[in-house]
């Protein structure tokens, strides 16, 4: 058995786990980063692959792989050379929730922010965003806030993502309820409540919905995002 030939197939391997482990290293970044939080794991690979460079460093793998299989002189080099895309790809996989679940305790809240740091300035928005603040605050809500929407002296609205099956009209009815706000618009798809001036409106989506809070003498109308 030629030394060379072992010492080439050992280079290869080690480069090939190499690679692997940078893919993955990139893959649970990005996808912590910029993946949807709605997805299961599946669908989170299946994203992250198609999308990102975790795609590209296992196709990668895949070809050092064989390259290293076909110059490996023994058997269980060889099986050790394909066995890394295979166990890259679940690491990948493994990893998925894990990354969705990072980016949900780092880019979102529990309850909707009107006044992200001191983004909305001084005068009448700045008074109409803490009112419409103190109402989301006097409300349990459900699903994940991440910042999309605007707000200004109309009110404030903010968007959600569901990761598990929720009602969440209903869900609404009875915080709205609980926190004494009086329901004055419901239907199937949208509702909308009042309290001490105020008023509270959210929409259905097909994976969350939109909030929005203003004065009772405005219409919010949240609408989901044509997307």
């Amino acid at each position: 058995m030629s030394t060379r030939r072992i010492a080439t197939a050992a280079a290869l391997l080690v480069a090939e786990a190499g690679i692997a482990v940078l893919g993955v290293w990139v893959y649970y970044g990005l996808t912590a980063e910029y993946g949807d939080v709605a997805d299961s794991a599946l669908d989170g690979l299946r994203s992250g692959l198609a999308t990102g460079p975790g795609g590209m460093a296992l196709a990668l793998v895949g070809v050092v792989a064989l390259v290293a299989a076909a110059a490996s002189p023994t058997s269980w080099m060889r099986l050790a050379a394909l066995a890394v895309p295979i166990g890259m790809a679940g690491a990948m996989l493994a990893l998925t929730p894990v990354a969705l679940h990072r980016k949900l305790e780092t880019q979102y809240d529990a309850t909707p922010q009107c006044i992200p740091g001191e983004a909305v300035g001084a005068g009448p928005g700045r008074r109409a965003a803490r009112e419409s603040q103190r109402a989301f605050d006097s409300i349990e809500h459900v699903g994940h806030f991440g910042g999309g929407g605007a707000s200004g002296v109309g009110g404030c609205d903010r968007s959600f993502v569901r990761t598990e099956p929720a009602d969440v009209l209903q869900h609404y009815r009875v915080s709205l309820a609980e926190a004494g706000w009086r329901v004055v618009d419901d239907d199937a798809h949208h509702l909308r409540a009042e309290r001490d001036g105020m008023a509270f409106e959210v929409v259905t989506c097909d994976e969350g919905g939109v909030v929005w809070a203003g004065r009772s003498g405005d219409r919010g109308a949240p609408r989901c995002n044509p997307d």
